[in-house]
């Protein structure tokens, strides 16, 4: 397999992984773990299950995901094809507007910014239990990439970060993935936490070790919570997950409960690294971060990122890959984040008609 390819067969494992992470928990988001179990069993939920009408259902976090993926290519276009740098935020910010347009009734095309291939995508326009912190400043944006002035720190700020640390390296994805989160939650754990799952997605990336991955974002974490002064949250969470994934208790329902039930940034972040440390195998590891009374779905996404990343789509189940909805439009955008960085060179490449339609799938604005 050539390096594109294997590239290729990660990155789609981790967006894929966490679609189908946030598809598992999406059925039972709002049930207690006892609920859980009085519906499908002790060992809870273990495929599948209809939620939204559907098998396979995403939620916004994955529909968050995916425009936050294309977002960076238009930011990357945009750079490529007419030497504009530095507006990566805004951009974000406004792939992020076009979501808030898919989730208003009716949906108005016209109303999108800069169209492109994404928001065209018709299951997209379906409201999928957004956050209302996410909803409320897309609402009351006045100027793309400025920051929230709020003090929320809700896990929705994690839960769409994974691209930033497949396009990005350490220091560069830890900043991105901050401002990003400060677009929608004003608090510094929140942005600090999501910066945090940037590094580990950019350090699986290259291959190290998801121990040392998770070690890495922990180093840079404390050094910036020191330097901006603000109460060690994230730091906290993630040596509190590393702690409890050293044990040799066996993994439960129990044990993720106690790190917390995942609706603020740094629970879901840490839930999600125990998780993904001490699962054998993807199925594992996800089962076992849906299976829990909190935010299973956001919870089952970053938990398929990481373990997707790790073991590439050839390690998850074939019939969770099939059914997971908008499986091709998830595998493209993984695909177009490996090529497009790669091939899109629009002074001096040969394939006009290449850069063309690349322009015209991710305009940069």
């Amino acid at each position: 397999m050539n390096s594109s390819r294997a590239i290729q067969e990660k990155f789609t494992g981790c967006l894929l992984g966490g679609a189908i992470g946030d598809a598992l928990g999406a059925p039972i988001e709002f049930l207690s773990l006892d609920q859980i179990r009085e519906q499908f069993g002790y060992a809870g939920i273990t495929d599948f299950y209809p939620a939204y009408g559907r098998l396979g259902a995403i939620t916004d976090d994955t529909q968050m995901t995916m425009f936050t993926a294309e977002g960076l290519l238009r930011g990357l276009v945009r750079y490529r094809s007419r030497g504009i740098s530095g507006a990566e935020i805004a951009i974000v910010h406004n792939a992020y507007l076009r979501w808030l347009e898919t989730q208003k009734s009716p949906f108005n095309l016209a109303r999108s910014i800069g169209n492109g291939w994404l928001i065209t995508i018709e299951a997209l326009r379906s409201r999928r239990g957004p956050g209302i912190s996410c909803i409320s400043a897309l609402t009351s944006v006045t100027s793309p990439g400025m920051p929230v002035s709020d003090d929320r720190k809700g896990c929705g700020t994690v839960m769409r970060v994974a691209p930033i640390g497949l396009l990005y390296d350490d220091d560069l994805a830890y900043r991105i993935g901050k401002e990003t989160s400060a677009l929608t939650h004003g608090h510094p754990t929140a942005s600090i936490a999501a910066g945090a799952l940037c590094v580990i997605i950019s350090q699986l990336r290259k291959e190290v070790p998801l121990n040392q991955a998770v070690m890495s974002a922990l180093d840079i974490v404390q050094q910036d919570e020191i330097k901006l002064g603000v109460v060690h949250e994230t730091s906290e969470a993630i040596d509190k997950a590393l702690s409890l994934a050293k044990t040799t208790r066996t993994p439960s329902p129990e044990l993720v409960e106690s790190l917390g039930a995942g609706w603020i940034a740094e629970e879901a972040l840490a839930v999600s690294i125990y998780c993904a440390l001490v699962a054998e195998d993807f199925s594992q590891g996800v089962l076992l971060a849906v299976n829990h009374s909190g935010d299973s779905d956001s919870t089952g996404a970053i938990t398929g990122n990481l373990l997707g990343l790790q073991y590439g789509q050839k390690g998850i189940p074939e019939h969770w890959l099939e059914q997971v909805e908008l499986h091709d439009e998830i595998r493209q955008l993984a695909i177009d984040l490996v090529d497009i960085p790669e091939n899109y060179f629009p002074d001096g490449n040969e394939n006009q008609e290449y850069c063309d339609r690349i322009f015209k799938k991710y305009p940069g604005v």
